[in-house]
Formats: C-alpha cells, structure tokens, sequence
C-alpha cells in the first residue's frame, strides 16, 4: 500500500495546530497587508487581519510561491512515497493551475486535485482524502474520487456589508449605495467554481431563512434526502464568533439529524466579503 501525504493550504480553515493533529500538510496563503508580506496563521492571525481590515488597510492576496510548494513536496517525498494536494479552487485563485504546472515535473509522484472546493467543503476533502488514503486508493484514485465528487457540495454566504465588495471592483459604487440605504443583506453561493449571487435579504432573519431553505432543498433534491444523511453539514463565518454560534444553534435546530461543523471562513474570501458574514454549507459523503 502506498504511503500518501495529504497537502492542502490554508484557506481550508484547517489551522497548523489542527493539521498536526491530523496528519494533513498546510500550506499557508500570503497576503501583503500595507506593503508587508503576511502568512496566513503563521505571522497573521485572524484577530490581525480584521483588525487591518476595519482600519482600512491595503490587503492584497496572492498565491503560495512555487519554491515555497516544490520546498515542501519533496520534504515530503523523503518520507512519502505520493502526494495528493488539494488547493483553493480554480475558479477562485491560480493557485491550482499553478500546482498542476509544478506537479508535471513529479513523474505522477504529486497529484493535484482540481475540485472546485474551499473553506469547510475543501476541508472535508482533505478529510476525504485522508480516509481514501487509508482504504489503501493510490494518489491517482484519490484525485480522480475527488474530482468527480466536485460538484455535490453547496455554500451560501450571507454578507453583513456591502463595502467590501465595492472596494474589490465586484460591484459599483451606486449599487453599493443603494444596497446600504435599503439594508440589503445578500446572500451569496458556491456552486462549484463561482462565487455568485443567490438572493437579497432585508433582514438578518431573512437571510437565514434564505440559506436554510436553500440547503433543505439541496439536500432532498441532490443529496438524497435529509433522513438518508448522505452529506457533512457545515457552517462558516467571518469574526464574529458569538454570532455564528447562534448561527450554529439555528442550523442544528434546522437539522436535528446532524452533527455540525463550524470554522472561520478563509480570510482569503474574507477580505472580499468583510465581517459578519454568515455561511451553511455541505458535501456529499464519499462511500
């Protein structure tokens, strides 16, 4: 049976404490907050950043440096027979792309998996991943599981504020306005690669309202029904800790049958979605 690292990055929400306890390999994610160069959970906490964020500091995200990827798969290929790496999803970063080069020098050693994942739903595939690894499935089973499990995932994101999308370009000044002055609270989702728009919220209440509904129906209608438990329920949130726990409260009353995850969202979706957003999200359990 081959041996088989499990690599994924930070915005997992997998913390380097919590990937110790695991056996999972986290790849931090740098950020340049005011010109200097940060790493996530490393010299950047999440108290840090929103503390950079409300004093409107210049963050800007980028991708692990391939030095920093090769430095730590062929670490781990002196201990390792395979790698499986599991990066942000494509459609959110480069930084998979960027894996998928650097792994074609690894002789089929490295397999990068293009799943369309983040936050708690590409945690849970690393997750996935450790499991398959144990079942004795090689690198090149593990990433084609994954990759075809890519779209039976849901996340819905509801925003406190619209400010932040504004200052990222991703919807105008006018919009913006008009959003504040109506109180709207959107509810964002990631189907797949995207980060897109759901609905409009007037209220907090609503908005929760919106994204339990939405999950029922993802679960009946694509999972296989609420009853059957064929997914992993999640929730997700960005700072406000006391918040998402009532957030959590509501969801598991929602889905008695379930045992419920809860992490911060990736502060690489969180500089662009600001604090108080509240997130429910779920993956369909491999078998």
């Amino acid at each position: 049976m081959s041996n088989i690292a499990i690599v994924t990055d930070s915005n997992s929400g997998i913390t380097q404490t919590k990937a110790a306890e695991l056996g999972i390999h986290v790849i931090p994610m740098p950020f340049t907050i005011d010109g200097q160069d940060c790493l996530e959970d490393i010299n950047l906490t999440q108290e840090q950043f929103y503390e950079k964020l409300a004093g409107g500091a210049e963050i800007s995200t980028s991708q692990p440096s391939p030095d920093t990827v090769m430095k730590l798969w062929n670490d781990l290929l002196n201990e390792y027979d395979e790698i499986v790496h599991i990066p942000m999803s494509s459609g959110l970063s480069g930084s998979c792309q960027s894996a998928l080069m650097l792994a074609q020098d690894y002789d089929g050693k490295v397999q990068v998996v293009n799943n369309q994942r983040i936050s708690v739903t590409q945690r849970q595939s690393a997750l996935d991943a450790k499991q398959l690894a144990a079942k004795g499935k090689t690198a090149a089973e593990i990433k084609e599981t994954l990759e075809a499990e890519k779209f039976n995932s849901s996340i819905y994101i509801m925003l406190d504020t619209l400010s932040y999308l504004k200052k990222g370009g991703r919807i105008t000044p006018a919009a913006a306005a008009i959003g504040a002055l109506l109180k709207i609270k959107p509810v964002l989702q990631i189907q797949g690669e995207k980060l897109d728009a759901f609905a409009k919220a007037r209220t907090t209440s609503q908005g929760k309202s919106i994204m339990l509904n939405a999950m029922k129906n993802d679960i009946n209608n694509r999972f296989g029904g609420v009853e059957n438990k064929k997914v992993h329920l999640e929730i997700a949130y960005t700072y406000d800790l006391e918040a998402a726990k009532t957030w959590k409260q509501e969801v598991q009353e929602a889905f008695p049958e379930y045992e419920i995850h809860m992490d911060p969202l990736s502060l690489s979706v969180s500089c662009h979605i600001g604090p108080g957003a509240l997130a429910v999200a779920c993956s369909q359990v491999i078998e």
